[in-house]
């Protein structure tokens, strides 16, 4: 059935809540490409109108990819509250939007609504709101989740080192890791992209972040990048590592791109549980962003923003200890530049929490995009504000092996200092034992790895 609405004289009408939510999008480049966005921004505005007044239901009736055709969308209906979705499925989207941004919502209330939200409700009411509206909304709920040690608790804001070397090199990569830790990084997770996607490399990188977490008694996990199976492979090889990470998309056909199932991903989430070095009850690390489905074709016809919140409510069947999103990836093709970026971020950083998940952000970009180091900031700031659980730790801001610009270590340090947050607490405590952190500040011996060198690791004592 199509609907209408009549705007400044003027009739539009849409012919399915695909195209509703398309056109109802902030303007992105990729969906301008994939030629789905609005015309302008009376079109949009027009959109807007449409969907504020759909209901719940509407949208978990008319999901952008259909049940029968999509294992995406079969995860997130399959686990969904059917008293809670019944409880609220006749609720409007400009109503759900209002129940969220009330003074009176808490973040318990938003939890238990959480389990009866699809994706397309979710991307559906990020889109009735604002910049402002999305970070007070996200600044309400939080996401606690605990693998060796946890993260997420109200006024943390914790870390990845991201110690990436261009051939892998053990003492590189530790030496990295040393200088993140005398910046407070690395609470989060120790998480090495390796350059070579081998078994044997990755159970080597596994073993020796594993081992110097160990020698220094460092509360915090160990991950390395390789694909799923692979690293997979390295745990059935002895491998000692405590989470497990893949990148997820928000769609079958690019999941199986990407050379994952729901069925991969369960294999691997019950032997993380089994094989692996953490308590848990949370094990598994994704990575996602808005633009992966259309760069390879596999976003049938549907915009980013919605396909990047299916990708949530397909990954919150495995209860993650961490999500990382990197919107600004992928380049100018699917994000044009930093006003873009940061509407993304904001969007999608929302959307993972409202879906329960523990979001992690990367508003990073790469050197063809028409963004600078000052738009990254300003997003970084808005995104702290809002209560992501955790940022990148990149030397100098500029990965040496994946060639983009992210978060450094004074970067963090810095946004811990403006909003007063802490560290994760076991951390924090491991700072103070170093004489890294004093009473939540970075002590003169900050930034200085070589106190590795002139101490004798905490774990022999």
């Amino acid at each position: 059935m199509p609907w209408s609405t009549r705007l400044f004289g003027k009739n539009y009408t849409f012919f399915s809540i695909k195209e509703i939510l398309a056109k109802a999008s902030e303007e992105k480049s990729g969906d301008i490409f994939a030629g789905i966005a609005a015309e302008n921004n009376a079109e949009r505005v027009a959109a807007k109108r449409v969907l504020a007044e759909l209901t719940l239901k509407d949208l978990r009736e008319n999901p952008v990819i259909p049940y029968e055709e999509d294992e995406v969308t079969r995860v997130i209906d399959d686990g969904l509250s059917q008293g809670i979705y019944k409880s609220i499925c006749s609720m409007t989207v400009a109503e759900l939007r209002e129940w969220i941004l009330s003074h009176d919502t808490t973040c318990e209330d938003i939890h238990r609504v959480s389990a009866g939200l699809t994706a397309e409700m979710v991307s559906a009411v990020a889109k009735l709101m604002s910049n402002m509206d999305l970070v007070y909304a996200a600044s309400k709920i939080h996401v606690v989740t605990k693998n060796r040690t946890e993260i997420g608790l109200p006024g943390t804001l914790s870390y990845r080192i991201q110690p990436n070397h261009p051939n892998d090199s053990v003492e590189g990569i530790l030496a990295s890791v040393m200088e993140g830790l005398t910046y407070g990084s690395g609470d989060a997770v120790i998480g090495i992209n390796p350059n070579e996607d081998t078994v044997e490399n990755t159970v080597k990188l596994m073993n020796a972040s594993f081992d110097f977490m160990m020698d220094w008694a460092i509360p915090t996990q160990n991950c390395v990048l390789s694909h799923i199976t692979t690293q997979m492979k390295a745990v059935e090889a002895g491998a000692r590592v405590c989470a497990f990470f893949q990148s997820i998309s928000g769609s079958e056909t690019c999941n199986k791109v990407f050379g994952i199932s729901a069925k991969m991903l369960d294999e691997a989430f019950d032997m993380i549980k089994k094989k692996g070095f953490a308590p848990g009850p949370n094990f598994m690390y994704f990575e996602t962003g808005q633009g992966s489905e259309l760069s390879l074709d596999a976003y049938h016809g549907a915009d980013m923003q919605t396909l990047e919140a299916r990708t949530y409510g397909f990954g919150r069947r495995y209860m993650p200890f961490m999500v990382n999103n990197v919107s600004g990836f992928i380049g100018p093709e699917t994000l044009y530049d930093g006003k873009q970026i940061t509407r993304a971020s904001l969007e999608d950083h929302f959307m993972g929490k409202l879906l329960g998940l523990p979001m992690g952000m990367a508003p990073c970009y790469t050197n063809h995009v028409k963004v600078d180091q000052n738009d990254q900031e300003g997003a970084i700031m808005l995104l702290a504000m809002a209560g992501a659980n955790y940022y990148m730790g990149v030397p100098g801001s500029d990965d040496c092996m994946l060639s983009y610009q992210d978060t450094s270590y004074h970067d963090d340090a810095t946004l811990r200092e403006l909003l007063g947050r802490r560290p994760a607490p076991e951390f924090e405590k491991w700072l103070e034992k170093m004489g890294i952190m004093k009473d939540g500040r970075l002590t003169p011996i900050a930034g200085d790895p070589s106190i590795f060198a002139t101490m004798t690791p905490l774990g022999r004592r």
